[in-house]
């Protein structure tokens, strides 16, 4: 999210979480002096690739954080001290990238030091890519850790989603995250469509 009348109308949706990109080369960036009141069910998410954790510590506090998603190459020390020092009641979001293809022991060192993994598509961008990878590398997801899907979900998606929460590969999926396919421009969602693809999966 980056406008504020954008923020409110998408907040008025009731999604579990609002992302806030704060990563200065992303066209989303997030520049504003302060996030609009929001309900208190809706979790405030920083995003942030490969900061200072002393940066990201200023964030949580100037916009009263509740989570942060991490989309660089954070190391599981890194996952550790933010979540030590932040607060126990900020959950940490790891963000992994896939393709084709994935070597989950990757994630072993994670399981203990953050709260979600997030599984975005691997691509020239730290997220934001528009497109998905292939869901079916989930069915060899090891882990009882819950996970976000992320990565180019649309309207084009909402069958496919359907398929996916019957599988296997769907029992730990915590959330679906959704961005780049429901914009006018960067960081400017198209409220109808939202609304028309959250009916669409209630159906």
């Amino acid at each position: 999210m980056k406008y504020q009348d954008n923020i409110e109308q998408v907040a008025e949706l009731q999604p579990d979480y609002l992302g806030f990109i704060f990563y200065e080369k992303s066209a989303r960036h997030f520049d504003s002096k302060n996030i609009p009141e929001t309900p208190k069910s809706i979790k405030k998410t920083g995003v942030f690739v490969n900061e200072d954790i002393e940066f990201v510590l200023e964030k949580i506090k100037t916009y009263n954080l509740q989570a942060v998603q991490l989309h660089g190459e954070e190391s599981p020390e890194y996952c550790l001290k933010l979540k030590f020092v932040a607060s126990t009641t900020v959950e940490i979001i790891k963000v992994f990238s896939i393709k084709d293809e994935f070597n989950f022991d990757i994630l072993k060192p994670y399981e203990n030091v953050c709260d979600y993994f997030l599984f975005d598509t691997k691509g020239k961008l730290p997220g934001g890519n528009g497109y998905t990878f292939d869901w079916n590398v989930l069915n060899n997801y090891p882990s009882t850790k819950p996970f976000f899907l992320s990565g180019g979900i649309g309207l084009n998606e909402v069958e496919k989603i359907k398929e996916f929460q019957q599988s296997k590969a769907s029992k730990y999926c915590y959330a679906i995250d959704v961005n780049s396919k429901f914009e006018i421009e960067p960081g400017l969602k198209n409220i109808e469509l939202l609304k028309y693809f959250k009916e669409k999966l209630k159906e």
